[in-house]
């Protein structure tokens, strides 16, 4: 496509005079006479870089056609007049926007196929052009909603095969590169690729666990996708008041995909992302509460660590947490440094969270256990220097592999500091201390001591004075 030269000749007077001629001629059943006239004419435009009148004159013969509903002619055309040798750019572009007006009536008017094969000319002619990036990408995403929807249908032969396509198709499209679409435009178009690669990745990992394979293998590349598409956004933008619905669709899908991976944490902080929007922090008994909810299953779900538990103790000192008793109690349980057993937390939560779509899962139900026993283990820790196994076993509901299992997890991961002398069955929570250390402790507390007595003593000493003044 070669570069628009200054204009040399003004065609106006003569394409003004030859359009209405053409569309007598096409409307008395001439269409293919009328056509050769504006070809003529046009080639002559084009030459002269008058992009006025050609950009009437491509639009002109691409209505004809429409208008006489032969198909064929309007595909060739639009391909002949996109190839024409030094074409203008804004001329097939006005062409292309004005084709796309017209897919909506040809699909319902004159069917599928009709529909498909004039979206194929439009995908072909436009491929490769930057000038032409974004309605590309509209067809394309007009493409990809078909194939979806052939998916979906009841009669569908190959429903994989369609989804697979549907997503193959936009995730071609780099639309994050575009700078002539608008910034609100690409986030619906990579929120659209990244819905279509989770639609993928779960549909490959549901039929990998029919067959008894891993179930994260085969999806894996488009879940890996769908956290790449995510970089993508802007999440600064999102939180425009304008921009909520888009916002929500998001870290609904970023929670998809961190549950697919059992990142709990991550999870509690997109359902804490979604409580803030405005919308639905509003709705205390609607979507707020739920999302509150959430956040409270899903951060004591999370495995401990510094992040984990700064934010449990900052949703704990929530004031909208008190207004949701048995979730603020829960709370209260993981923040307090006191034992919690397991059949007491299973019968008096039990009835509540079960029957909650989170945790009707088995593995979701066994991995709160997990959490119960971890935090446990760190409250012995800090209240015993020694203990036995037996103690130990008993105090955390388990047998004494179970426990010795717990305990080697959370010292591996730094949790806590143990050594386990399994000769003697005792476990060991401080660490011996070299003779320094001890120093270094008890000169640090003399120092203390000696400055709470100097402290202590200047106190006396302005007591004294007081009473010597008030004596005179």
């Amino acid at each position: 496509m070669a570069d628009e030269k200054k204009q040399e000749k003004d065609y106006t007077k003569e394409v003004d005079l030859l359009i209405p001629d053409a569309e007598s001629t096409a409307r008395s059943g001439k269409l293919q006479e009328s056509l050769d006239k504006l070809f003529a004419l046009e080639k002559q435009t084009r030459n002269a870089s008058d992009l006025s009148s050609t950009t009437r004159l491509v639009k002109t013969i691409c209505q004809l056609t429409y208008d006489a509903r032969d198909y064929a002619l309007l595909n060739s055309s639009i391909n002949t007049l996109s190839k024409k040798h030094g074409q203008l750019k804004s001329a097939v572009q006005a062409m292309v926007e004005l084709t796309i007006e017209w897919l909506d009536e040809i699909k319902q008017r004159d069917g599928v196929e009709k529909w498909l094969e004039l979206v194929e000319t439009l995908r072909t002619i436009t491929e490769g052009k930057i000038f032409l990036e974004t309605p590309r990408a509209r067809v394309t995403l007009l493409l990809s909603k078909y194939h979806e929807k052939l998916a979906n249908s009841s009669n569908a032969e190959t429903p994989k095969e369609s989804l697979q396509t549907a997503s193959d198709l936009l995730s071609d499209l780099q639309v994050e590169t575009y700078s002539s679409m608008e910034r609100k435009e690409k986030t619906e178009f990579i929120l659209q690729q990244m819905r279509l690669l989770i639609a993928v990745a779960q549909m490959k990992d549901e039929a990998a666990a029919k067959d008894g394979k891993d179930s994260l293998a085969d999806g894996d590349p488009e879940w890996s996708k769908v956290r790449v598409g995510s970089r993508k956004i802007n999440e600064d933008f999102l939180k425009d008041p304008e921009n909520q619905e888009l916002k929500l669709r998001f870290y609904d899908m970023l929670i998809q995909h961190a549950l697919h991976s059992s990142a709990y944490l991550d999870v509690a902080k997109y359902y804490h992302k979604i409580w803030e929007t405005p919308s639905v922090k509003e709705d205390e008994s609607g979507k707020g509460r739920v999302a509150l909810e959430h956040i409270v299953y899903y951060v004591v779900l999370a495995p401990h660590d510094n992040e984990q538990s700064d934010m449990l103790h900052r949703l704990y000192n929530d004031p909208a947490l008190s207004k949701l008793e048995l979730h603020y109690n829960l709370a209260k349980c993981f923040v307090t440094k006191e034992l919690m057993r397991w059949p007491g937390v299973e019968s008096l939560y039990g009835p509540h969270l079960r029957p909650a779509t989170i945790f009707s899962s088995d593995k979701v139900w066994e991995d709160l256990h997990t959490r119960v026993i971890e935090h446990n283990v760190r409250v012995i820790a800090e209240y015993y220097t020694r203990i036995t196994l037996p103690r130990l076993t008993s105090l955390l509901d388990l047998t004494s592999h179970q426990a010795e299992e717990v305990l080697s997890r959370l010292v591996v991961s730094g949790t806590v500091w143990a050594r386990i002398d399994r000769p003697a069955g005792v476990i060991n929570f401080r660490q011996a201390r070299s003779a320094e250390d001890v120093m270094n402790d008890w000169s640090s507390d003399m120092q203390k001591l000696l400055s709470l007595v100097e402290k202590a003593w200047m106190g006396v000493n302005a007591a004294q004075a007081a009473v010597g003044k008030t004596k005179a």
